[in-house]
């Protein structure tokens, strides 16, 4: 599991309480008992910590966490392109 892909899953579980065992690239927002609240607070919550505009209002409950995880990457691999500075520990650089 890459940076991205742990840090996503680590927020699944840790802001919103869903076990660990469930968080897999193909398990959707619906499958982990996500609300669209709680999806747009995810959408929310990534944006902040990250830096990077991400589409709150595009995911559905079909949308997958691998899904979501690959939007993320789009949008730091884009700022990564524009010169801006990545998240200090060096996360969005891809897989390790």
């Amino acid at each position: 599991m890459d940076r991205i892909t742990e840090r996503v899953a680590a927020v699944l579980a840790d802001k919103f309480d869903v076990p660990a065992d469930l968080i897999t690239t193909r398990a959707s927002f619906q499958e982990l008992d996500l609300d669209s609240l709680s999806v747009v607070e995810l959408y929310v919550t990534l944006q902040e910590e990250w830096g990077v505009p991400l589409d709150a209002e595009a995911p559905g409950a079909e949308t997958t966490v691998g899904e979501l995880v690959d939007e993320l990457r789009q949008a730091l691999d884009g700022r990564a392109s524009s010169g801006a500075a990545l998240p200090p520990d060096g996360s969005g650089t891809g897989d390790d």
